[in-house]
Parts: structure tokens; sequence; C-alpha cells
């Protein structure tokens, strides 16, 4: 879930180590934003993480097949697991999950995302008006750049269409001197010179009739030579008018050429494409436009940011009136469930705090209080240094707001200790109605908790060939009947048949 790894956790005698872990469920879809932005494919109901470390320090990690960083890793786990126990992760010890949880029992969370909405809208408003507010010096200067940039631009009387026809037409022209050459000389040669082929050809018509007439069978000769003449004639004379239309206009060439280098410079300067020149045109025409209207641009800004300034203001009043009247309740409630886990004299409360500056979750701060026996002062959770009392103390917090928290699997570890009798059971009953919201992993040695959940496993240990293995093993019915009892004390009819009441509970 993105923690570091340790490597004595790999076997002894073995090289790597892998954990895989899969999460079914429609809401899973909630982590498809989470997902696209680190480039992973959108999940359809079923996601799968995996890890695997080696002695020789490699670590890799996947979620649903595509390899990801373990910051990734760590973001996704922090949205689809909560571990409370020794030496993991407790997201609810966040101040900033904390106030998240206040706003999800107060219902206000839209709000949240109005004043996280107002508040980023002000930052850019700020940054905009700071930026056009810059040394004086360094806004001449970029309005003496802008204005060349715009002139040049604005002067080439650019069109996104134009170069493709000035390219092919500079390409005709300057290859019109090589044109007329080869043509002329196709010409000379055929027809044109005193060497050409056209006048040898008649002679060797001549001939040909003359053979003809002393054999009558050869005349099909004459005809076929005859019929050459005439086609050679015809491509002698389509090549003399071709090279008569080719205009070799050396200024209309050269004209070309100057618009052909200007695209390159504005394209070296500029952007790839004619189009995108212009587009940066357009750009610099706006941002002068700006600096050059600054006073009313600031102005403008100005009264935006009083007006933002003044609806996240609205919004913040709103939140703290929401948040303030949520937070005694939510103490009150978690109080309740405290007394209920055996936390009979302890105090708790969650205590709203104004911020100097405000934040996009707005001017509050809250901060969870516990003190767990009489005489001793609140203090903040993350001073708890007990993990029993801390997994107790997630437990009841974890039960008043189980509608509102949205984290998916919620792992218990120690979660009975120093708690035995009806506290037991009742640590029990508020873990089968947590689990109503989520699903609930609890690591447990009291038979009361086990009794009360869906699916019971037992954590075995074997020796085979001299190495020891953990084996993890679903016990249900009569099976499971037998290991309450023996979680109760031993296998007597006595301890059977508490269990069976146990589990009827």
């Amino acid at each position: 879930l993105g923690e570091r790894a340790d490597k004595s956790l790999i076997r002894t005698g073995a090289e790597v180590c892998a954990v895989e872990a899969v999460f079914e469920g429609a809401e899973l879809d909630q982590l498809n934003p989470l997902l696209s932005d680190a480039g992973i494919e959108p999940c359809q109901g079923e996601l799968i993480l995996k890890r695997s470390f080696s002695t020789a320090g490699a670590n890799r990690q996947f979620i649903n097949g595509s390899p990801a960083t373990l910051t990734i890793l760590k973001n996704l786990g922090d949205e689809l697991v909560d571990l409370h126990g020794p030496h993991d992760h407790q997201s609810l010890l966040s101040p900033d999950r904390q106030l998240a949880l206040l706003d999800g029992f107060a219902h206000s969370e839209e709000k949240v995302r109005d004043f996280e909405k107002g508040f980023r809208n002000l930052q850019a408003l700020r940054a905009e008006y700071a930026a056009l507010s810059s040394a004086e010096s360094a806004r001449e200067q970029e309005v003496v750049l802008l204005r060349h940039q715009v002139d040049e631009i604005t002067t080439a009387k650019l069109s996104a269409t134009e170069e493709e026809e000035i390219s092919a037409r500079y390409k005709l022209a300057a290859n019109s001197k090589r044109l007329v050459e080869l043509a002329g000389t196709i010409a000379r040669r055929l027809a044109e010179a005193d060497d050409s082929i056209l006048p040898q050809l008649a002679e060797t018509q001549r001939l040909l009739r003359e053979l003809e007439k002393i054999d009558s069978s050869q005349g099909a000769l004459a005809e076929a030579h005859a019929a050459s003449v005439v086609e050679l004639s015809e491509i002698a004379r389509s090549v003399s008018q071709y090279a008569d239309r080719l205009d070799l206009d050396p200024q209309q060439l050269a004209a070309l050429e100057e618009r052909v280098s200007l695209f390159e410079t504005l394209k070296r300067k500029y952007g790839g494409s004619i189009a995108e020149v212009i587009a940066f045109g357009g750009e610099a025409a706006e941002r002068l436009r700006k600096i050059e209207g600054r006073d009313e641009e600031l102005e403008r800004l100005s009264k935006e940011i009083e007006a933002t300034n003044a609806e996240i203001k609205r919004t913040g009043d709103t939140l703290r009136k929401l948040r303030t009247k949520a937070a005694p309740r939510l103490s009150e409630n978690i109080r309740s469930n405290l007394r209920d886990l055996g936390f009979r004299q302890s105090e708790f409360e969650a205590k709203l705090m104004s911020l100097d500056e405000a934040r996009p979750s707005g001017f509050d701060a809250v901060e969870l209080l516990f003190s767990p026996n009489p005489g001793e002062p609140l203090k903040p959770l993350r001073t708890i240094a007990s993990s029993g009392e801390i997994s107790r103390l997630m437990l009841a917090i974890k039960s008043a707001l189980a509608e509102h928290d949205a984290i998916p699997l919620l792992v218990f570890d120690e979660i009975d200790a120093n708690v035995g009798g009806e506290i037991a059971n009742a640590v029990g009953a508020k873990m089968r109605k947590l689990a109503g919201d989520h699903q609930v992993l609890c690591i447990t040695h009291l038979p009361q908790v086990a009794a009360a959940a869906a699916t019971h496993f037992v954590v075995t240990k074997e020796v085979t060939g001299g190495r020891t293995h953990s084996r993890l093993s679903e016990v249900a019915g009569k099976a499971r009947n037998e290991e309450i009892a023996r979680m109760l004390g031993g296998k007597s009819e006595s301890a059977l048949k508490h269990a069976a009441t146990l589990l009827k509970l």
C-alpha cells in the first residue's frame, strides 16, 4: 500500500517476496480519476495491486498489470484501506483527514468544494495581478519585444494555406530553367538539328517504300514505320510548344524565394508551421493589448479579486457555522461509542480552530482531542502511544462516521487489548455494525469479537521439513464453534455451549 518494503519479510533462503491484493466493487469507480492521472486504464469494478521485492533490492509494483510508482500506490492505498495498529499508517491522525470527516458528518462537502473552487480562482487572479504589476522596466522590455513580434507576423500577412501553395509555385519556378533546357534538347534531337531523328526517318521511309514495290509482302513494315514517324512528329511538336509556354521570370522567382525564406524565418522563431506562427501572433497581440491597457486590466482584476474574496468569505462563514454546529454532536456521538468500548470516564472533543490564512478547505482547522482516563488533559490523537487505545478509539470514530467515510476497507489490530467481558461484546457489536458500510478485517484474540464476524479465519503454524509455515484457513459450522470454544479456554461441553451462544448473538 505504498510503505517501504522491509527485506526481513523475505523468507530465509528465498530471493523474492510478492504480495497481491484484489479489490472488487462498484465504489472503485470513484478512484478512476486518480488512475487516469497516473496514466493507468480505469478499473471496471476490479482493482488488482501487486508488489514484489527481492534480496537484491529490486522493488516493483503494479496496478491492474500496469507498472506504477510507489507514490501512486501509496495515494491509491490511502483511498482503499485504513490500517489501525502498531507500525501502520493511520489516516485519521492527519489534520486534513480529521477536517474532512467533520465535514462528512456535517454534510458540508458541497460547500467545501465551492470554497476550494473559489480559493483556486482567487489564487489565479492574484497571480495574474502580480504578473501584471511586475517591475516597470521589465514591462517596458516585454512591450518592445511583443510589438516587434506582432509587427513581424502582421506585416507578413500570413495565411494558413499559403505555405503549401507558395512552395509548389516556387518548386516549379526554381526548376523552370532546367525544364526549358530539357524540352529544347528533346525538340532538337527529334526534329530541329541537322542530324535529328525525323529527317533520317524520312530517308528510312523512302527505302521501305522501295522495298515494298519489289516485295509487296513487306508493306506492313512501311505502314508501321510511317505511324511511328507521325507519333514522333507529334511528340516533337508538343515538346516545342511546352518549351514556349514556360515563362522564366527572374523577378517572380526572386519574389517566391523571398517568401519561402520568410516562412522559414518565422517558423524558426515562432512555431513549426505557419498555423502555429499565426496562433503565436494572436497570443502576443492579446498579451500586448493587456499590458498596454495595464491600468484598466489591473482595475478589472482588483474588482474581481475583491468580489471573489467576498464570495469565499461568505462560503467560509457558512462552512464555519456548519462545522461549529456539527463538532459538539460528533464529539458526543464518539464519547458515547467510547463508553460502550470500555472508556467509561474518557473525554473526547472535536476542537474547531480558526486559521489566520485561508486554505483550500476553508478558514478552519480541526483537532481531535482525547483523554482516556480521568484527571488527564485532552491531547491530540497523534500523541496517543497505545495501539490498543488508538484502535478502539478509531473504532468509536469510525462507528460515528460510518455512513460518511468512503474508504472501503478497514483493518484493526489489537482492537481487544485490555478488554474483556461486556466490553468485548460491545466491541464485537460495534465491529459488526461498522461492517454494514465497510469491509472490516480484525485481528483479535477475543472470542466475543471473532463470533461477531460474518467470516472467521484461523492462523496456524506448522513445521514441515524443518521449516515453519504459516497458514490461513477459514472455519465454519462445527469447526468454527470448536475454534470459538478453544479461544474461550478449551473444548469442554460448557465452552462449546458458550461458543454456540456467542455465535447466535
